[in-house]
C-alpha cells in the first residue's frame, strides 16, 4: 500500500508519499491533484493506495482504492 497525503503545515499546503514530504508551497487544488495524480499512476501500476486529505477546518478525508485483482 501507498499513501499520500494533502495538509496544511505551516501555513502551506504540502503533498506527502509514505509519509514524507515531497512538494510543499502549492495551492489547495493544485495540491490535491498532484495527489491525485499520484494515486491514479499507482493504482495503475497495481497498488494500492491511501489518500488523505485535509479540510480548510482541519477535518480529513479518506479513500483507500486499487490494488491488483487475484
Amino acid at each position: 500500500m501507498v499513501q499520500y497525503a494533502v495538509t496544511l503545515k505551516d501555513g502551506d499546503w504540502t503533498v506527502f508519499s509514505d509519509g514524507r514530504p515531497i512538494e510543499h508551497g502549492l495551492s489547495r487544488s493544485a495540491a490535491i491533484q498532484m495527489a491525485k495524480d499520484m494515486a491514479f499512476e499507482a493504482e495503475e501500476r497495481g497498488d494500492t493506495v491511501e489518500l488523505l486529505i485535509q479540510g480548510y477546518y482541519g477535518d480529513l478525508s479518506r479513500k483507500v482504492t486499487g490494488g491488483a485483482d487475484d
